[in-house]
């Protein structure tokens, strides 16, 4: 059972054709490649110019839409790959302070980087998650660094990823932020938001604009250990603004933390979920409730009647109170990962486990892979 008394079934059903196992069987093996395959590391490297391709911006929204809005209007398009658009790509194994600090101050354009307004301090507060995540990540390992990538984009916008592989605890961690500046069709804009009222406010305003400049900045991560008795993590938050948002209300946060154990352990279930409602009740009592049915929602796999994992919280489109209230509750969210997950991890790092252990959930991971993307 899960941590609300739910019955939970692993076991695969006979729903496929053989020539729809054979695909998966094929899927599955082309991933194993991929994942297996040996991860570039260097020291760093002199800025260059690279194709799209090589930086593209991945906003981190948990729903489709939200990358699909970057890469409309303003991100980097698949049909730029041959050509060069300014994008200088960076390579660190360890970047110092100094060099960390100099390749965020060209993420923010000018005007957003002056004063202390809420996209530069969303922008530095991801960047500061970020390092203070890997670093813990890297003090329980005890092995492996992150490797970071770094890209920036001429006239503002870029993305850092840093990537943990091969560990003595983990097999692979990974924690990337973007900022992307670009402009959208107002009449589109349900493309990035289902929230009626903002898709209301935005058709008012289409009447005298057609396209407005947007910023939207995010983090988001995967963790994977390699014991299979430590369950996988993941997180992501954002958010997205349009130009003169404090006038007509263009903007809102999103984001959540979630958990997928290969193998029920309840007291961990019960520390993660408490951990967040722990953080939800600080401000409001009733965040917990709806954002942990919303996670168990968006992670459910309707043909099976089953969810991916056990859930935790999840919101989007957030844009019904005080925009700093909003930003304290997701800075929050995301300080707490740490505290939820690590312990967990410390906890069965060193489990006893076989082989067998492992294959079935990676195959069981494979296929939420396909399915989720």
């Amino acid at each position: 059972t899960d941590y609300e008394g739910r019955s939970i079934s692993l076991e695969f059903k006979k729903m496929m054709s053989p020539a729809s196992l054979v695909g998966l069987l094929a899927l599955f093996a082309v991933s194993m490649l991929v994942a297996t395959r040996p991860a570039t590391r260097g020291h760093f490297q002199v800025a260059r110019s690279a194709p799209a391709r090589s930086a593209n911006t991945r906003i981190t929204a948990a729903a489709s839409r939200m990358q699909t809005a970057g890469k409309l209007f303003g991100g980097f398009s698949s049909a730029a790959n041959k050509r060069d658009i300014g994008v200088r790509v960076i390579s660190a194994e360890s970047p110092t302070a100094q060099q960390a600090e100099e390749l965020m101050e060209t993420m923010l354009r000018p005007q957003d980087k002056a004063g202390d307004g809420l996209r530069k301090r969303f922008a530095e507060n991801i960047r500061r998650a970020q390092l203070e995540i890997c670093n813990a990540i890297e003090e329980l390992d005890g092995g492996a660094k992150f490797h970071e990538d770094a890209w920036d984009r001429e006239g503002g916008g870029g993305g850092r990823t840093r990537v943990l592989a091969k560990g003595n605890v983990f097999e692979k961690a990974g924690v990337a932020l973007s900022v992307v500046y670009g402009n959208m069709p107002l009449k589109a804009i349900s493309v990035a938001t289902e929230d009626p009222k903002i898709i209301e406010r935005a058709k008012a305003l289409a009447d005298e604009t057609d396209n407005l400049p947007f910023f939207v900045a995010s983090i988001s991560s995967v963790m994977h250990p390699r014991n299979p008795f430590a369950p996988t993590m993941h997180f992501n938050y954002r958010f997205f603004d349009f130009e003169n948002s404090s006038e007509n209300g263009l903007w809102w946060f999103g984001g959540g933390t979630d958990i997928t154990p290969s193998y029920l352990v309840e007291e961990d279930i019960k520390h993660f979920h408490q951990s967040y409602k722990d953080v939800c009740d600080k401000h409001d009592p009733e965040f917990y409730s709806r954002f942990k049915s919303w996670a168990d929602r968006y992670f459910q796999i309707k043909h099976r009647g089953e969810t991916r994992g056990l859930g935790g919280i999840f919101f989007d489109d957030m844009n019904d109170r005080d925009p700093e209230k909003i930003f304290a509750f997701s800075k929050d969210c995301l300080d707490n990962v740490v505290s939820a997950y690590v312990p967990i991890v410390a906890k069965h790092k060193d489990d006893d486990f076989t082989q067998k252990n492992k294959v079935m959930p990676r195959f069981i991971i494979i296929i939420i892979i396909i399915l989720f993307g």
